[in-house]
């Protein structure tokens, strides 16, 4: 799922093409991704784009009669930008937004339709679509930590609630944990000073920096390519990888969809966290640190 810097990447792509341009028409490919009937989407048709945002994973525009088209694009959802009247053919494709200088399409990879479209109307109506989570760049070291500890949850889990932490998800709270040295499964309310510390200072750093880089890949040319897998990313993806900070392999927690790559050596004191679907074959076997894997490895 695009997560805060990559819908960042796109509204700085999307400032130069749309910004101030005229809407001239909406062409729905799929009749489930609009999620709203009143306002109509085509009362946006005609009328300028006068503002951009974020609102937690969603993209905002801003239409100069009031409305706003929100795009939430999920996990498999991704923004194009093609020639002007660019044909909207094929299951993939949801909807097109025309303006004179190109096309911005909407597309969802796979059978399971998650992207979604509304159309609201006011500010208040837009703020409403909004989880709640605080902005981490906007927030000091002690609303970072108020809001992590509303409730005692894992660490992983407190990054990625939307109404906690406005835009982390799976991919960049990995990162985060990473940087901080910190184990995914550790409770919040079981978090030292100098653990908050590295937690806020990582969390605010890990994502200017993927800002930084994503923004200067957007200069060059749209993102057209947004994935939560990256090569240059510390743990996220990199199961059985060397971890760049010490060389040791990168281990994971699978669940549903997902997975939670982290450094056992840098994160958890060498200590493997139970994988579901492992720890219940193996039971009693499941290797506790990460000389019992090699050695189990070596059977």
């Amino acid at each position: 799922m695009p997560e805060l810097p990559d819908i960042n990447a796109y509204l700085h792509a999307l400032d130069s093409r749309i910004l101030g341009q005229v809407l001239r028409k909406v062409r729905i490919g799929s009749p489930f991704v609009l999620r709203t009937a009143q306002p109509p989407i085509a009362a946006a048709e005609g009328h300028a784009v006068r503002e951009l945002r974020r609102i937690g994973k969603r993209i905002a525009l801003g239409i100069d009669n009031e409305l706003w088209i929100v795009i939430h694009l999920m996990i498999a959802g991704r923004l194009h930008w093609r020639a002007p009247g660019a044909k909207l053919g094929g299951r993939n494709n949801l909807a097109a937004f025309d303006f004179d200088a190109g096309s911005l399409l909407l597309t969802e990879a796979g059978t399971k339709r998650r992207a979604s479209i509304h159309v609201v109307s006011g500010v208040a109506a837009l703020q409403a679509l909004d989880p709640g989570g605080i902005d981490v760049f906007g927030s000091s070291l002690q609303q970072f930590r108020a809001a992590l500890t509303t409730e005692n949850r894992t660490l992983k889990r407190a990054l990625t609630d939307p109404r906690i932490l406005s835009g982390i998800g799976n991919a960049y709270s990995d990162e985060i944990l990473h940087a901080a040295q910190l184990s995914p499964i550790t409770l919040t309310q079981k978090l030292k000073p100098a653990e908050w510390q590295r937690l806020y200072a990582a969390t605010q750093a890990t994502l200017l920096l993927w800002v930084n880089r994503m923004r200067a890949e957007a200069d060059k040319k749209f993102p057209e390519k947004v994935t939560a897998f990256r090569p240059d990313m510390a743990v996220h993806g990199r199961f059985g990888l060397p971890c760049p900070r010490c060389g040791e392999k990168i281990q994971r927690i699978r669940y549903a969809d997902n997975e939670t790559n982290y450094c056992a050596n840098c994160q958890t004191g060498g200590k493997l966290l139970a994988d579901r679907a492992l720890s219940r074959l193996l039971g009693m076997d499941w290797p506790r640190s990460l000389d019992e894997l090699e050695a189990l490895k070596r059977q």
